[in-house]
């Protein structure tokens, strides 16, 4: 697993992970999303194998449940507001409820983009705790890496057998998670304060998230989920303190933000136009074209005959 700090010091959906689309056959379904073959079997809806098998897969998301991931192979890009993560074969790592992130997943190697996927949800975790005393700290940002523990690894891998029974021994995913969070107290003694902790997001001063968080694709439901407003109220105090739309600040703070990426870190605009938000690259072109006056490309070749 590698890191990198957010390179724009000023900035900083639900449930599914690697994927838009629900699925809730045990056998799984193939699916065709943003031009990729996806791939899923369920054990239960918690317990998921993930597989990919073209060339990439981008959604923005906000975790509504904690997940726990182990890399069978590929690759994954995991941008958040202050850091930047690569995740490939063996890693494992937990990503606590209610971040968001752009996610962005690649085959390596020769093979698909293949994971274990563990949704430790609030039901299961309100279950394991309540016997136990633990006070829950504020809600993590970070996403917490396990690389190489040979008990979770033992327990993740455990689960794939699984995948292809038709008849699953009872309880088993309820006995497996369990295991899971058990491994995950013993090896991080911290991790309480992050299982633990059941807080729903509330009101918060909204320039502050809006500024550090407007790369994110979402509908504008989740922006005002995470700041502890509803819809209707979200606009309202967005209008006020902007002066303008959420839907038009936001482009025009993605579009600056690209502009910069171009300018200070030489980037690419295959990989800026995902990491700012936008969902394809010809919208991004053109969004980009109409504020600036000249596309990525020309501005890119402007650079290059400076140099």
């Amino acid at each position: 697993m590698q890191t990198e700090g957010s390179p724009y010091k000023t900035l900083s959906y639900d449930y599914l992970y690697f994927c838009s689309t629900s699925f809730l056959t045990k056998k799984g379904r193939k699916v065709k999303n943003h031009s990729m073959e996806y791939q899923a079997k369920y054990i239960t809806p918690d317990i998921k194998l993930s597989c990919y098998e073209d060339k990439f897969f981008k959604s923005d998301i906000l975790f509504e449940h904690h997940m726990l991931i182990w890399f069978i192979s590929g690759e994954t890009k995991i941008v958040q507001a202050a850091a930047t993560y690569i995740f490939r074969k063996g890693d494992i790592f937990l990503i606590p409820r209610n971040q968001l992130a752009t996610i962005i997943n690649y085959p390596a190697d020769g093979a698909p983009h293949k994971t274990v996927v563990m949704h430790l949800s609030t039901e299961r975790l309100r279950n394991f705790y309540a016997g136990l005393e633990v006070k829950p700290a504020v809600a993590s940002k970070k996403i917490y890496a396990f690389n190489n523990h040979p008990l979770l690894e033992s327990c993740l891998a455990s689960l794939v057998p699984y995948f292809d029974m038709q008849e699953i021994p009872e309880n088993i995913a309820q006995l497996k998670i369990t295991e899971a969070i058990s491994i995950l107290r013993t090896i991080d003694k911290g991790i309480d304060q992050v299982l633990a902790n059941f807080e729903e997001p509330g009101k918060i001063e909204l320039a502050g998230f809006m500024e550090k968080n407007f790369m994110f694709n979402l509908p504008l439901e989740k922006f005002g989920y995470l700041t502890g407003r509803s819809l209707t109220t979200f606009k309202r105090d967005f209008s006020k303190l902007f002066n303008t739309t959420p839907q038009r600040w936001l482009i025009k703070k993605r579009l600056e933000l690209a502009h910069y990426q171009f300018v200070e870190k030489k980037k690419k605009p295959i990989d800026v136009c995902y990491e700012v938000g936008f969902e394809n690259l010809s919208h991004f072109s053109y969004a980009f074209k109409k504020q600036f006056g000249y596309s990525p490309t020309e501005l890119l070749g402007q650079r290059v005959g400076k140099v």
